[in-house]
């Protein structure tokens, strides 16, 4: 398959389905820390959403008539549900926080609604403002082995339900986990935003026999 991975820096999903013998491609607008540059698009994932034409960090032109599958993480920073409390201020509605939330859930669906046949967006629980549609799935890392405790949203288009690999007993939450905490400032929104390998390894393992 040929397979886009959207907002994704890390790289975590694109090597998981690469490993499977997909063509797969990481896209951020972002430089990727996977050390795969020849594998990642340094741009904005919107135009090749419905395929196209792109260039690889090694300057490769690459084509796709139309992707096999996207996985998306798009940003979640104005449209999660932790973050409402800051979309208030004195009582009063943070206009410039809503219209970036009003922009974010447009990206949303600019990728829910590719030309694709097969989608998967990953996002935290949304804030109901902003009106995206029902999640398909709710996952914890600790379905897949990691002992953290955090509810996230899959919203799934022509794929099964992600299979849990590993469930275990959660013995932190997402803000005690130790790889976060030893971390600061923009180095700990980065390490925190990143796909657990291990959740990567269940999406190839449950999408990557597909045809």
């Amino acid at each position: 398959m040929k397979i886009l991975v959207a907002c994704e820096e890390s790289q975590r999903v694109c090597k998981a389905f690469r490993e499977k013998g997909h063509e797969v491609y990481s896209c951020d607008i972002v430089m990727c820390s996977g050390g795969r540059p020849e594998w990642h698009i340094w741009n904005d994932v919107t135009p090749i959403l419905n395929g196209g034409e792109f260039k690889t960090c090694n300057g490769q032109i690459h084509s796709v008539e139309r992707w096999d599958m996207i996985i998306a993480f798009p940003p979640c920073t104005y449209l999660s549900k932790v973050g409402s409390v800051n979309l208030y201020k004195n009582g009063k509605l943070d206009e410039d926080r809503f219209e970036k939330g009003k922009q974010a859930a447009q990206f949303f669906y600019k990728i829910y609604n590719a030309d694709c046949p097969r989608i998967c967006i990953e996002n935290p629980v949304p804030i109901k403002l902003f009106g995206l549609p029902p999640q398909t799935q709710e996952i914890q890392p600790y379905y897949f082995g990691v002992p953290v405790s955090k509810l996230t949203y899959l919203w799934l288009k022509g794929l099964p339900y992600l299979c849990p690999t590993n469930v275990i007993e959660p013995q932190y939450t997402f803000n005690t986990y130790p790889l976060f905490k030893n971390s600061y400032g923009k180095y700990r929104q980065k390490n925190r935003s990143k796909t657990f390998e291990e959740v990567a390894a269940a999406m190839a393992f449950s999408w990557g026999e597909l045809k």
